[in-house]
């Protein structure tokens, strides 16, 4: 397959070593030096094109990528509710192809699944409050995270004794997130489930980047013989 990276930090790079020792090759690396290099013949020869950049470049990333006829995946955070709108139509209705995950990591896809259930179980007991809480390096710019507030959403979906999530709130009714940003940690994300008897705490702490990295590529491999907006439930069926 032939693969397009656009952002090359740390994940970018990390994703092109994986990406090549499955056996595939990298034909284009756009970064924030090179954006002329979307228009280049190297690109638009890309299956899939990988972005991992910022919230406020992505959604140009994408539009730019698909003007070329490239597929995306894409693990950017922060820009859904400014252009979620304009993606999921771009995917329904005018046939582009966008593989988005808050978090690609297959730690977190089971972690998920899991949250989703007890979720469900917990509903029957109302004497158990929730919280969430996420902690990331220090470089990560948004809050709270992408991957909280899909664990947050999935938990706000299943008890019906929270309406919403938010940050920095007493209210009940509400399913409290924070976050902590500390020195280079690559993602902690703590669920806890309290009452006076006992507490129920689920963690998944990413050792590195190299689980997201992994499950970028895995997903761009998915996303070569698929269309439309596809997400981890997608390619892994829980």
């Amino acid at each position: 397959m032939k693969i397009a990276l656009i952002g090359y930090g740390k994940m970018g790079k990390m994703i092109e070593e994986i990406a090549l020792s499955r056996g595939h090759e990298i034909v284009s690396i756009i970064d924030i030096g090179n954006q002329q290099d979307f228009d280049s013949a190297a690109f638009a020869q890309a299956d899939v094109a990988i972005e991992f950049t910022s919230p406020q470049a992505a959604y140009g990333n994408y539009l730019k990528a698909w003007s070329k006829g490239v597929k995306v995946v894409s693990g950017s955070t922060g820009w859904m509710q400014e252009h979620g709108d304009d993606v999921r139509r771009a995917c329904s209705a005018e046939g582009q192809t966008l593989f988005w995950a808050s978090n690609f990591s297959i730690g977190v896809a089971i972690f998920s699944a899991v949250n989703r259930y007890l979720a469900r179980i917990m509903n029957q007991f109302p004497q158990y409050d929730v919280e969430l809480e996420e902690t990331h390096h220090v470089h990560k710019l948004d809050h709270p995270s992408g991957t909280a507030i899909t664990l947050g959403e999935q938990i706000v979906a299943e008890l019906d004794r929270k309406t919403a999530w938010a940050e920095d709130t007493t209210d009940p009714s509400l399913l409290r997130i924070d976050h902590i940003r500390r020195g280079e940690v690559p993602g902690i994300h703590t669920i806890r489930y309290d009452s006076d008897a006992d507490c129920i705490t689920l963690t998944h702490d990413a050792h590195s980047r190299r689980g997201f990295a992994l499950g970028a590529v895995l997903a761009a491999e998915y996303t070569k013989e698929h269309k439309g907006l596809l997400t981890i439930s997608d390619m892994f069926k829980f």
